[in-house]
């Protein structure tokens, strides 16, 4: 039993309400209650329900390298009741921008007018059943007017009868207070008629409501607060694709798809087309030329990086691309230890014939190591024919 302002107490009922509210909804997700909103970037926090065990999904947030907080959805429903494995967790970045849209999206002159229309439509269904509900107010005051008719028309001294009249009229006003008590709740409830100055403030939500949502200076827990008057939660699967249902407050619901999202590995790999430039630069040029060239033509790797010779290396090891050396070996080209063997000559002389422009050769890495073609023929001297003497290469390629 409870028994208000019995005792004097040191709040007031209503702020024992409001502080009991207050508590619920600062707890943390349980079942289906929700969090009250926070400054995290997590939109749809609170509001995410699992697709697999439907749970209430839980937010995590790690910290991006570049200390920005990175949103994770998941679910421990099956964790927590039963100890499994958590059944998903889904990187809320593209979910959170694709509900946006959606929300702007639906805030529109079009969508507003049609809200409106259903208004009035359902405005005028209530009108018929408060006619009706009426209708009932009315047939019980005929029928309690009735029973007091008869009840001041029975002899007295019949007592039994009077007694059975005055049963019957007092059941007759008790259904004539429900009846009256039923009316005015429904009535209290049912008028939702929108004027004209209410209406003018609703079609301008149109402009005012992306222009707030989009300003940065809007912090985000009032975007949430936003998104609670819109959406009542959103139902997320991870497969193939992401299925993001959306189902607004009225029972309206939206089926948004996304891609999976990508990795970090995947975040961070170089794109494809500087891929292919670096594969076409290793025909001329070794990693650290590479490295500067990209440099100077405005291309990062995949985390937005310049490139240096190690990172060159490593896209060449990741995409399987062969070296300026293994592509000059190919080609023909030998290492000083075979062109030694092949001309029986020492690495003194033959420095000095690179040097004199009489064999050809060029730096094939950074390391300073040289590579050179094979002469066709061989002079008397033991050194090579005069067509086979060229200009040796310097750093930057052949000469």
């Amino acid at each position: 039993m409870l028994i208000l302002d019995a005792h004097p107490g040191y709040i007031s009922w209503q702020e024992h309400e409001r502080i009991d509210a207050c508590l619920r909804e600062s707890a943390k997700t349980l079942g289906f209650e929700r969090q009250v909103p926070r400054e995290g970037p997590a939109l749809l926090q609170g509001r995410c329900v699992c697709g697999l065990c439907g749970s209430r999904m839980h937010v995590r947030y790690n910290t991006h390298r570049k200390g920005e907080l990175i949103t994770n959805y998941v679910c421990e429903g099956r964790g927590r009741l039963f100890g499994d494995p958590q059944c998903q967790s889904i990187l809320g970045t593209k979910i959170d921008a694709a509900v946006s849209e959606l929300l702007v999206a639906a805030v529109t002159p079009l969508a507003l007018e049609l809200s409106l229309a259903v208004q009035q439509e359902i405005s005028a269904r209530i009108d018929e059943a408060d006619r009706l509900r009426h209708r009932q107010v009315e047939r019980a005051q005929y029928e309690a007017g009735h029973a007091r008719q008869r009840y001041m028309q029975v002899d007295s001294s019949n007592r039994l009868v009077a007694d059975s009249l005055e049963a019957n009229w007092n059941t007759k006003l008790r259904e004539l207070a429900e009846a009256q008590e039923n009316y005015q709740h429904q009535r209290a409830g049912d008028r939702l008629i929108v004027d004209e100055p209410q209406r003018q403030r609703i079609m301008a939500l149109a402009t005012d409501f992306p222009t707030v949502w989009r300003n940065p200076s809007t912090p985000q827990r009032e975007r949430k607060r936003m998104l609670a008057l819109l959406i009542e939660d959103v139902t997320l699967i991870k497969q193939r694709e992401i299925t993001a249902q959306v189902r607004f407050r009225g029972g309206a619901t939206t089926t948004l798809t996304l891609p999976r999202p990508l990795t970090a590995q995947q975040q961070r790999a170089t794109h494809a087309e500087v891929r292919q430039e670096i594969d076409t630069l290793l025909d001329e040029y070794t990693d650290a030329q590479v490295a500067s060239i990209l440099n100077q033509r405005g291309l990062r790797t995949g985390a937005g990086d310049v490139f240096d010779p190690a990172g060159v290396q490593w896209v060449r090891f990741s995409a399987k691309f062969k070296s300026l050396k293994q592509r000059l070996l190919e080609a023909g080209m030998l290492t000083g230890k075979q062109i030694y063997a092949k001309l029986g000559v020492g690495r003194s002389t033959l420095a000095r014939w690179r040097v004199q422009q009489r064999i050809k050769a060029r730096i094939c890495n950074d390391h300073g190591e040289w590579l050179y073609w094979p002469p066709q023929e061989l002079s008397t001297s033991g050194t090579p024919s005069t067509h086979d003497s060229v200009g040796t290469s310097t750093a930057g390629g052949a000469v």
